[in-house]
């Protein structure tokens, strides 16, 4: 693009998997991921719609964008079935139980409200997203925060982390 005149200016995010032979790339895209967008969202302590126009502008080099030193930490809560077929309808209960814990941001990718009730509408349903000093703690008040809510046809994986963790004890 740069050769032709028009360089790429905006968001990019590589989709990776880490397999036993290493990172695999899945996918490329132009654009916020939700789960990877919320991950960095709360440290951000810049307004965003200006650093944005800074990159527009191709001056964001120049801007000053400044981050909290805190860790932040995304798991995603998934309909069972998922990453296959799910079923959609079924009731989530406590997530402002979960929002109420200090540092934790419940986000919502696939619900729906009907009648009063929080209902799941899709695959990834919600992101859990906590803040800390460290990892540990970031990921801890993630879980604590998913025990909160009462939501028997949905799971996530307990392993969000644990390399980052290990590193921060010291563990090779």
């Amino acid at each position: 693009m740069r050769a032709r005149g028009a360089p790429y200016v905006g968001v990019l995010y590589a989709g990776l998997m880490v397999t036993a032979d290493g990172p695999k790339l899945i996918e490329y895209n132009a654009r916020f991921g939700d789960p990877e967008c919320q991950v960095l969202m709360p440290r951000l302590k810049s307004d965003l719609v200006p650093a944005l126009l800074a990159a527009c502008d191709g001056v964001l080099k120049t801007f000053d964008v400044r981050w909290s030193d805190e860790v932040a930490l995304t798991v995603v809560m998934a309909a069972k079935g998922y990453p296959g077929a799910v079923e959609k309808g079924s009731e989530i209960k406590g997530v402002e139980r979960a929002e109420a814990l200090d540092d934790v941001i419940v986000f919502h990718a696939g619900t729906q409200e009907k009648n009063g009730r929080l209902l799941a509408s899709g695959g990834r349903v919600l992101n859990v997203t906590a803040t800390g000093r460290t990892v540990a703690e970031a990921q801890a008040r993630a879980y604590a925060a998913i025990a909160r809510i009462d939501w028997p046809e949905g799971f996530c994986r307990y392993d969000i982390g644990w390399r980052a963790v290990e590193r921060e004890r010291g563990v090779t």
